[in-house]
């Protein structure tokens, strides 16, 4: 076990938060607040090869894992540009496609997504599944070679910037007539798509929508996998989402902690800087230590996932989101509080985070539903749902 961070690490780290350092918070919020979206951000962190880090070298991608995609996303993050469509694009759909897909799906759709040109969103929330996936009532049937999709998504990210969604949908065996989950790809241009903008209290450019499939054809090559695959192809998409959750988090937690920081070494009152008094240094220095633990979790998480680990990822990707979701939501509080008005202005460029990084404890899974995980999981506690 090595606790210090490799030479091409480092490096990654430091190419990546330049790149977020030149573009900066008020790009990201001019964007949100302009409607605009963040493409040229998105276009040359494609260009340097950043956003498919995780892909296979032979499909465009880095030949690296979600140690490094983790990396990419905590230090956007950090610099106040935190993009979330890598959580989806090359996070979940990348790595569905990778592990899953046939060489024919490889070829249409990972060097696309390695390089940026294509997005694919992920479609698996529904208005009454909620947490529970098990719940999913979008339905594939088949018509001759053809697959049928008719079902509602909502709380869908980025779908005005994707060429096609990974929808989570369920077949129906002729046999036993039970539903199981499988993974689609619907273009967004496809007949009987429709996807509404659902309208948020939010200072972020990627936008969320609600989705209505009304039997939307699709080809029989559009299923990823096995269509009896159950849960476990699924899940295999979810460990990474959480791992770059925890990062986006990490990474906010980062950036509210460095301007609360400066603030407070400049802001003299009383002839001395207000960040003498331990009423504003501890809790700083708290969230210097929550922030730190988080993200050894998350390194932990990604390198387990990297090496084939799925069970004990999960474990740790849950782990790590509820502690860096918490780590966020603190650094932000205490960044505002220890700005005072400053710290609801648009000048210091903290206020938009108070919502962004609230949502880091409900999504993707909430803190409540991770708990459950690891009381069940880790603990052998009984079910209480």
């Amino acid at each position: 076990m090595n606790f210090v961070e490799p030479a091409e690490h480092a490096e990654l780290r430091a190419a990546v938060a330049a790149l977020g350092a030149k573009y900066g918070p008020k790009y990201f919020q001019d964007c949100a607040r302009q409607g605009r979206k963040t493409d040229e951000l998105w276009k040359e962190a494609g260009e340097l090869g950043f956003i498919g880090v995780n892909l296979p070298e032979e499909y465009g991608g880095g030949g690296a894992g979600m140690a490094e995609l983790a990396i990419v996303m905590e230090e956007l993050a950090a610099s106040g540009t935190g993009l979330l469509m890598l959580v989806v694009s090359p996070a979940i759909c990348g790595n569905i496609i990778a592990r899953f897909g046939t060489d024919e799906q490889k070829q249409r759709w990972l060097p696309g997504l390695a390089d940026g040109t294509i997005t694919m969103a992920f479609g698996i929330t529904e208005p009454d599944a909620g947490s529970n996936s098990h719940m999913i009532t979008t339905t594939a049937r088949r018509d001759g070679d053809e697959w049928l999709l008719s079902g509602q998504k909502v709380y869908i990210s980025g779908v005005d910037q994707a060429q096609a969604v990974l929808i989570v949908a369920r077949t129906e065996d002729a046999k036993t007539g039970k539903l199981k989950p499988a993974l689609f790809i619907v273009p967004t241009d496809a007949p009987g798509f429709e996807a509404k903008v659902i309208e948020m209290e939010l200072v972020n450019p990627e936008k969320q929508f609600a989705l209505f499939l009304d039997d939307v054809r699709v080809p029989g090559d559009a299923l990823v996998g096995s269509e009896d695959a159950g849960l476990s192809q699924l899940f295999a998409g979810l460990n990474p989402e959480r791992i770059m959750a925890s990062a986006s988090a990490v990474g906010m937690a980062r950036y509210a902690l460095d301007k609360a920081v400066a603030y407070v070494n400049d802001r003299t009152v009383w002839k001395a800087p207000i960040a003498t008094h331990q009423a504003i240094s501890h809790p700083l220095a708290k969230i210097k230590i929550d922030t730190e633990m988080a993200k050894l979790m998350m390194q932990k998480a990604a390198s387990l996932y990297d090496s084939g680990d799925d069970w004990g990822a999960a474990e740790a990707a849950n782990m790590a989101k509820l502690a860096a979701a918490d780590a966020a939501v603190a650094a932000v509080d205490q960044a505002v509080h220890s700005m005072g008005g400053n710290g609801l202005t648009v000048e210091y460029g903290v206020a938009p985070m108070i919502a962004l990084s609230r949502i880091a404890k409900i999504a993707p899974v909430s803190r409540e539903m991770i708990l459950n995980f690891v009381a069940q999981a880790s603990l052998g506690l009984p079910k209480s749902y």
